[in-house]
């Protein structure tokens, strides 16, 4: 299944919200992602038709298993290529922006060597 790049940004929020907040519903990604609560519900109702998600009666959002496979991928990308960016002198504001276009594109092969390599120095930085 093509998951577009719009899809992994609303399971990643959706992944981010569940971690500080008790439950996520869709005025809480309107407002992390400044988006319209129209656009919102729109992608909701797409992401609930892929099956990536799941919203009960009380309109609370929670990952699926596949969405939080996509959703836990795209944080991990996101942490280590800002992680490594600003390791590399980028300042913070824009290694955050660069990480999240790159989370998108990058193949998984050259991000798991990014991320070994990254770790690997981080490792050696620590000890």
């Amino acid at each position: 299944m093509k998951i577009y790049e719009s899809a992994e940004n609303y399971l990643e929020t959706i992944y981010i919200l569940s971690r500080r907040n008790a439950v996520v519903r869709s005025v809480d990604i309107a407002s992390e992602l400044e988006f319209t609560r129209p656009s919102v519900s729109i992608a909701m109702k797409n992401l609930r038709e892929k099956g990536l998600i799941e919203m009960d009666s009380s309109g609370y959002i929670t990952l699926t298993d596949a969405g939080r496979a996509i959703a836990e991928a795209m944080y991990e990308r996101h942490t280590i290529l800002s992680e490594w960016l600003i390791s590399l002198g980028v300042d913070e504001k824009n290694a955050l922006e660069d990480a999240c276009r790159i989370e998108h594109v990058i193949s998984p092969q050259s991000f798991e060597a990014i991320k070994r390599r990254y770790l690997e120095e981080k490792s050696r930085r620590t000890k």
